[in-house]
């Protein structure tokens, strides 16, 4: 996980679990060496990652790519809707 010489630890974040869930969280921690905070910091940043690049890219078929590439290249004509649309903008 990134961290900067002036990043602080100011915020907070409360969780409530059952026992079976935090021994086991505790169990992970301590095999890493680490404590259950950091573990739990570095294992819900990772994934937070992972989760926000997901939503940022987007995966095509080949056939979708080939149509997607397509209408940029020759785009349809705007119809009637669409004129009346950006009027109304």
């Amino acid at each position: 996980m990134p961290r900067t010489a002036t990043q602080s630890k100011e915020e907070r974040i409360d969780l409530r679990t059952s026992r079976e869930v935090k021994d086991l969280i505790q169990r992970a921690a301590e095999l890493l060496g680490t404590t259950m905070s950091a573990f739990i910091i570095h294992r819900s940043y990772d994934a937070a990652r992972e989760v926000l690049a997901q939503q940022d890219s987007l995966v095509l078929s080949d056939r979708e790519r080939d149509l997607f590439l397509d209408l940029l290249d020759s785009p349809p004509k705007p119809n009637r809707a669409l004129k009346q649309l950006l009027r109304e903008r």
